[in-house]
């Protein structure tokens, strides 16, 4: 809440610097903006708190922007907000303003104003230190089939050119097309009534060996699903181990989830529906990174 919203209420100023003081029940987020109650404020809070302090027409963006858009990505210190060029405003703790002439449509997201998936992912991957850092954040609206990389391009050349050099660089040289396969699948699922998988686990039998590896994996039922593959190849699941576990396989490649999304739903269903019928596999599943670190 501001000042001004308070001082309709009936509170004085007085009175609310009383409330935000030490062990008093409010606490003071920016100049003028209190959360009314004296607990550490979640990420929401600090959200509305900053869209309070600048006022309307700013739009969030990097990190924080990304996550509303259902991209999992590591959050950021700072809270990074877009503001209209003509505003003459001051940063304060924990936020970072950029004064642009292009403020982007803003996305709502649970009544908060986020940039494009596009524009989020370059506000981020020009301030990013390293190329390595700048491939992995241009590969997130890729990986989550949020935009292409035309569109990212297009942002990139309608943005500011200094100090692009290397993510145009990197931007140039990504090949889309194995990243964009797990967009691709959450297509595919949006078909298919199916409860939502574990993504890129790893199956390991009872004594803790590998038998293959899934880019999607219902636990429950045992159902694996591999888009990576290429035709006639397991990627590790043998019949021997299929046959003794009884994991449920669906096979397909990335041609297909482009060309043929309903016919792949359609597969999914039907083995879906086959593994919920048989017990569940003595199998355990492991997130492919962990399992690697555990190598």
């Amino acid at each position: 809440m501001n000042l001004e919203q308070l001082r309709r209420a009936g509170v004085s100023d007085r009175r609310t610097r009383r409330l935000c003081g030490p062990g008093g029940p409010w606490r003071r987020l920016h100049p003028g903006v209190v959360l009314l109650r004296n607990t550490t404020p979640t990420r929401q809070h600090l959200l509305h708190a900053a869209l309070v302090r600048y006022g309307p027409g700013v739009v969030i963006t990097g990190a924080d922007a990304l996550q509303a858009h259902g991209v999992k990505c590591p959050a950021e210190d700072e809270i990074r907000l877009l503001v209209p060029d003509h505003c003459r405003v001051v940063a304060c703790e924990g936020v970072s303003l950029a004064r642009t002439a292009r403020l982007p449509d803003p996305v709502e997201v649970d009544g908060l104003p986020f940039a494009p998936p596009a524009r989020a992912t370059l506000d981020l991957a020009r301030s990013a230190p390293d190329r390595a850092l700048i491939r992995q954040l241009l590969t997130l609206p890729l990986y989550w089939g949020l935009c292409d990389r035309q569109e990212l391009l297009a942002e990139l050349e309608a943005g500011p050119q200094r100090g692009t050099a290397v993510v145009r660089k990197v931007l140039r040289d990504l090949d889309e097309g194995p990243i964009q396969a797990h967009g691709l699948a959450a297509q595919v699922l949006d078909l298919v009534p199916l409860p939502p998988p574990s993504w890129d686990q790893t199956i390991c039998d009872r004594r803790g060996r590998r038998i293959g590896e899934a880019d999607a994996w219902w636990d429950e039922f045992g159902l694996a699903w591999q888009y990576r593959c290429n035709p006639g190849l397991g990627g590790g699941f043998s019949h021997l181990a299929l046959a003794a576990t009884g994991i449920v396989l669906v096979r397909c490649t990335v041609r297909q989830l482009r060309q043929v999304p309903r016919e792949v739903a359609q597969e999914l269903a039907r083995a879906f529906g086959e593994a919920s019928r048989t017990p569940r596999p003595k199998v355990r599943a492991v997130p492919q990174t962990l399992v690697g670190d555990a190598a």
